[in-house]
């Protein structure tokens, strides 16, 4: 199936009980409960260091980690999963990158200064947001408030800088009209250049990047509006220590349209990402030939659905779509000319991906203390890679490759999966907190680079190449947590999880495993059975009205059951934060000290595994201390400083290193010691 653009309205239902809900400028949460073991609100009006990436940013937030490969497109981790098993929407559109190997997640199109609000639903808890999203979902939002009768403008200023890497940003917010209507302009810019690691030395981490967001509100009621937006974000120059190439460009322009009308609610969204890196234009050439990769993803679709409200029952129907392209042509040629013309490989020969789903989600108050939530979701899955017989001028087509290693071609493949979930909550008699138990089957499609990538090379260590026989993911999972609140002082949530899954589509290496015909090294990819189990802990104390603490524990743990109990690669260690906050009148002091253990469940091996884990990651402790002062009601300055004692670490799950001016570092390390200011004024 071609891919041909289309418009389509849907619509996005939340009933308050399904997920707590936080605004900007102030915290408002609405629902049954408080606090939810399994749902973070992390963007708040405190919130500090806005300077991040948001990838980065996101890792501060408890079973939440990431994949650094340079200064920008950190890849969120939750639970152990990550890439296509999360769900990330912004401001309710699908963003799909076009980079196969993560350059630009779409986070890396989500400039963190732009967003009123990020909510993180952990594991399989709801149906509204698509098929998949095993994970769990990132929801970053933007939320414009009705302007008031005596209101006319509104907006906010903010700007940042961090030294090491000397990032500079700018952030520009304001929104015009009246109780009828309104206009908002966002403007985002941000310039860094390379940062130091503990040890001193330079990480290709520099990137530009320049967004802007024009959104047009028509509001009749405090229960109406609509919405139609147009964004663009452009990335510059971003240099990567993880990857042998760097991104010259990485384009994104969206365009959607919102509305909401009573109990029923819409969107839809039209994006188109233009990618483009190589290896020679933004670094000195080693290799023996130039590469360049030119790339495009667009995605389409939408949602929409109505709640209904009988008795005791809120039940939410709704139908959504998503239609997403993707195409990338890797071309070479010799270090003499300038750009190489040469087609090597279709990397991703003109993927279709089509997704049909309808949802029901249902909250159920059983008895006063007691609540039934239930969900059911159906999706119809197409996919297909129309150029898969394409042919290339002295190589291969991509099903000359998948014919080879897995004695398939590409055929349009068809998927009927059918997820769901069930949660009980009990609530304490005196209001305290409640417990709850969560069951769920989550299926999850393959995406393009998994199902259909073909990269192929003369070094068969070197290939690439997607498994059109692949079957989607089946994740059987159970979760238990709670969530205790004093009258007084302390509240703590927990919850732990087990998940079986059949089918796991396991990233690997060619060595004749069962499906595969080559034993050459090759990165290919296969079903497996699969578990990860893990707990989360966090616990906070209001000490007395100036001083409060909190501690943050999580585990995740994954192994390969098909291969004899293998590890699976890149799933991060346990981990703790401990913070000690102290806020009097117009200043806030406090403090992070960030452990992480040593990481021995690993699979680094490519003779015997995947090889994408770099190494047995040592531990590190590494200290953030920050400072903000409230000037008045509008302005607010914040400055802290981030691994104050300059310790030299990398996450797990970051990349390897393949800078050749930095051959000591076996991983993409984190930023030394950087000190940050940030300031804030409203109007």
């Amino acid at each position: 199936m071609k891919f041909k653009p289309l418009i389509l309205v849907s619509t996005l239902v939340i009933s308050p009980s399904i997920l707590a809900d936080t605004v900007l400028p102030t915290v408002t949460v609405e629902g049954v409960h408080l606090l939810e073991p399994s749902v973070s609100e992390i963007l708040t009006e405190e919130s500090l260091n806005l300077n991040h990436d948001t990838g980065a940013f996101l890792r501060d937030t408890a079973g939440v980690s990431g994949t650094r490969i340079g200064g920008h497109g950190t890849d969120p981790i939750i639970r152990g999963q990550s890439q296509n098993r999360l769900n990330v929407l912004l401001d309710g559109a699908y963003v799909h990158g076009g980079c196969p190997n993560r350059m630009d997640p779409p986070t890396s199109y989500s400039p963190i200064g732009t967003y009123d609000a990020i909510t993180i639903l952990k594991g399989s808890q709801t149906v509204i947001y698509g098929g998949g999203g095993s994970g769990g979902t990132i929801l970053l939002e933007r939320k414009t408030p009705r302007l008031e009768a005596d209101e006319s403008i509104r907006g906010q200023i903010k700007g940042g800088y961090t030294s090491n890497s000397g990032t500079k940003t700018f952030t520009a917010d304001v929104t015009a009209g009246n109780p009828q209507g309104f206009a908002r302009a966002m403007i985002e810019y941000a310039n860094s250049g390379n940062y130091k690691d503990g040890n001193g030395e330079e990480v290709r981490s520099a990137v530009t990047q320049e967004s802007g967001n024009l959104t047009l509100g028509y509001t009749p009621s405090s229960k109406s509006r609509l919405e139609l937006s147009i964004e663009a974000t452009r990335i510059e120059d971003s240099l990567y220590a993880g990857t042998s190439m760097d991104a010259p460009t990485s384009n994104n322009d969206m365009a959607r349209l919102r509305f909401k009308i009573n109990g029923t609610k819409g969107d839809f969204y039209y994006s188109e990402v233009e990618h483009i890196m190589d290896n020679y234009s933004l670094r000195p050439i080693m290799a023996p030939m130039k590469m360049l990769v030119n790339s495009t993803s667009k995605t389409q679709g939408g949602r929409i659905s109505h709640l209904f409200i009988v008795d005791k029952i809120e039940a939410t129907l709704g139908v959504d779509y998503q239609l997403n392209n993707r195409l990338a042509n890797r071309f070479l040629g010799p270090v003499t000319v300038v750009t190489p013309i040469k087609l090597q490989s279709i990397m991703w020969p003109d993927v279709d991906i089509n997704q049909i789903g309808l949802f029901n989600e249902n909250l159920i108050t059983l008895r006063e203390l007691d609540i039934l939530k239930l969900g059911l979701r159906y999706d119809y899955v197409s996919s297909e890679a129309n150029l898969a017989n394409q042919e290339i001028i002295g190589g291969m087509t991509a099903n000359n490759l998948y014919s080879q290693y897995y004695g398939k071609s590409a055929e349009e493949h068809i998927e009927h999966n059918f997820s769901g979930f069930i949660r009980y909550e009990h609530e304490f008699k005196n209001g305290s907190g409640y417990t709850f138990v969560n069951l769920s089957r989550n299926v999850r499609t393959a995406d393009a680079t998994e199902r259909f990538l073909a990269a192929n090379i003369s070094s068969p260590a070197l290939r690439w190449v997607g498994n059109p026989d692949l079957e989607p993911e089946q994740h059987h999972q159970i979760e238990l947590g709670m969530s205790v609140k004093s009258s007084q002082n302390w509240n703590i949530v927990a919850s732990a999880f087990y998940n079986h899954v059949t089918d796991f589509i396991l990233r690997d290496r060619a060595h004749l495993q069962e499906g595969i015909l080559q034993s050459d090294n090759a990165t290919i990819y296969r079903n497996v059975d699969a578990e990860l189990f893990g707990a989360e802990w966090e616990a906070r104390t209001q000490w007395n009205p100036s001083w409060s603490s909190s501690l943050i524990l999580d585990y995740v743990h994954a192994t390969n059951i098909t291969d004899n109990n293998r590890d699976i690669a890149q799933i991060p260690p346990f981990s703790t934060t401990l913070n000690v906050n102290y806020k009097h009148n117009w200043l806030r002091l406090g403090s992070n000290l960030r452990y992480a253990m040593q990481q021995r469940h690993v699979d680094d091996d490519p003779n015997f595994g995947s090889g994408l884990d770099a190494q047995k990651t040592p531990s590190f402790v590494v200290l953030d201390i920050y400072s903000a002062f409230e000037i008045n009601k509008q302005a607010t300055i914040k400055m802290g400083i981030n691994n104050m004692f300059n310790r030299n670490y990398a996450y797990h799950v970051n990349r390897a290193n393949v800078d050749p001016f930095s051959p000591d570092a076996i991983q993409v390390n984190e930023p030394g010691t950087s000190l940050w200011i940030n300031f804030d004024v409203r109007f």
